[in-house]
Formats: C-alpha cells, structure tokens, sequence
C-alpha cells in the first residue's frame, strides 16, 4: 500500500499535480462526507457500500460478501485496480467509471478534497490498521 500511495506522489511531483502535498487530516475530514455508506478501520463492515479498508490498491469488487454491481464486478473480471489515478476518476465521477453503479454520489469536483481523501484511506490496510 506504501508503494501506491509513494507511486502516486511521484508522479504527481513529475506532473505537478496538487497530489504531491496531501493533507491526512483533511482527508478525513472530506471522509465524513462517505461516513453515511462506507465504514473504514479495524471494525469497519457492510454499510450501504462495502468497507473501504485497503481500497487503495485493492483490485475491483475486492470485499468479499457485498454485492457489488454490475460494472464494477466486469471491471474486477477486467483486472482493474483501485489504484491512486482511478480513485480520483472515480471520486470526481462515479458513474463515469461506472455509469449503472450503486454509488448514488455526485462526486467531489475539487481535486485536492479528492487528494486528501485518497491518501486518507491510503493509510488504511485491508485488516483496517493503519
């Protein structure tokens, strides 16, 4: 999970995106915004959408015992993975990624809210400890 998260800030430093300075705690901040359908940490489970632990770098429809939709189950049959660049797709957009999705969420247009977040739930591993 290090290496994703220390991937993606070094490409953000050659591209100079705003991903090169995240802010943690503002992610978690932006996180309550996911609060209402997503759970993340050691005790996280099922809520409206699956637990986000160890989502950063987490192939797709990787929670086993939620079901997920359509879309995003072809995308893990596809070998896709929730990767830094896709995350913030996904962020800005759900249903562009995934356009019959479950996600009823509009999205965060502001791309360091997306930043911070992103390395907020990078933090996490899939057992929820840090």
């Amino acid at each position: 999970m290090r290496l994703v998260l220390a991937s993606a800030l070094v490409l953000a430093a050659a591209t100079g995106s705003a991903y090169a300075d995240p802010d943690v705690a503002k992610g978690e901040t932006a996180f309550k915004k996911c609060m209402a359908c997503h759970a993340i940490g050691p005790d996280a489970k099922v809520k409206v959408g699956p637990p986000l632990n160890g989502i950063v770098g987490a192939k797709w429809a990787h929670f086993e015992g939620y079901a997920y939709s359509q879309d995003i189950k072809d995308g893990a049959a596809a070998g896709k993975v929730w990767d830094a660049a896709t995350l913030d797709a996904y962020l800005t957009n759900p249903k562009a990624l995934a356009p019959k999705g479950k996600m009823a969420f509009a999205g965060i247009k502001n791309e360091d809210e997306r930043k911070d977040l992103i390395a907020y739930l990078a933090q996490f591993k899939a057992d929820g400890s840090k």
